[in-house]
């Protein structure tokens, strides 16, 4: 198997400057096919400006990004096909049902009617929402929501599946569920899982790769394991703290952000 069959991600030497601000400042790293990859940091490290670069919407400064083979900048709907995406806010329309937002979506992603219909009811009964296909999703849970975005993400059988922040907020029971769905995926389907957390448990837990970057740069990657080596921590959480240090990092991003990123995906559709 050849490396770009292997590696379904890969960034080299990725720049993306704002006027006088430097987001992502030279980042290199590579991403293998049915792989759970963590990618970890402080807020405002640079994490969802890289991610809006893999994902269509932020066209790089400098630098080269493959994935599935495809350049974000030149063949976006060949790489949007290749991902889904669940944002760290929710990006539901509330004024819809759980079926026609999953219906939305099948229609933006060109899924053929019999088969949309098919996954659709797959997915609603994997997450458990089926009896509440024709509800408003005004009336769902936080975490009904975020199990509903899961499987409208992987509607159009995605190959690799972006996280930001999947389980904020949310309770340890609804937590432990929507990571076994997604641990299911992973083995079954080798889909391969991208994604941010804030709790350092589920990426000791769930990542089989760890990149942790900060002030745009990526400062240590490799295995909890080699993380916790090569900073002479016993967890995680120590060896993110003594990479990061301890200073507060204030949020950057908010809901709307999240909304507006989602239509602009699908404006050229």
């Amino acid at each position: 198997m050849n490396k770009q069959k292997k590696e379904i991600i890969q960034v080299k030497n990725l720049t993306k400057q704002f006027k006088n601000l430097t987001a992502v400042d030279h980042v290199s790293f590579k991403v293998t096919r049915g792989e759970r990859f963590a990618f970890l940091g402080p807020n405002g490290a640079g994490k969802s400006t890289t991610i809006r670069m893999l994902t269509t919407l932020l066209r790089p400064t400098s630098g080269r990004i493959l994935v599935n083979g495809f350049d974000p900048s030149v063949d976006q709907d060949q790489v949007r096909q290749s991902f889904g995406i669940v944002f760290q806010d929710p990006s539901l329309d509330d004024e819809l049902t759980a079926y026609e937002n999953m219906e939305f979506h099948g229609m933006l992603y060109q899924v053929p009617v019999l088969l949309r219909r098919k996954r659709i009811q797959e997915l609603l009964l994997l997450v458990d929402l089926w009896k509440r296909k024709d509800d408003l999703v005004k009336t769902f849970s936080g975490g009904m929501k975020r199990r509903l975005e899961i499987a409208r993400g992987l509607l159009h059988h995605p190959k690799i599946f972006f996280l930001d922040e999947p389980t904020l907020g949310l309770d340890p029971q609804t937590r432990k569920q929507m990571w076994d769905y997604l641990l299911d995926l992973n083995k079954k389907e080798k889909v391969t899982i991208f994604f941010t957390t804030h709790y350092m448990e589920e990426a000791e837990q769930m990542a089989q790769c760890i990149a942790i970057i900060d002030h745009g740069k990526i400062i240590a990657q490799g295995t909890l394991d080699e993380l916790k080596k090569q900073t002479g921590a016993s967890s995680l959480e120590n060896a993110f703290l003594k990479l990061t240090g301890d200073t507060i990092r204030e949020e950057t991003a908010n809901g709307l952000d999240q909304m507006r990123m989602r239509r602009r995906m699908f404006s050229r559709r």
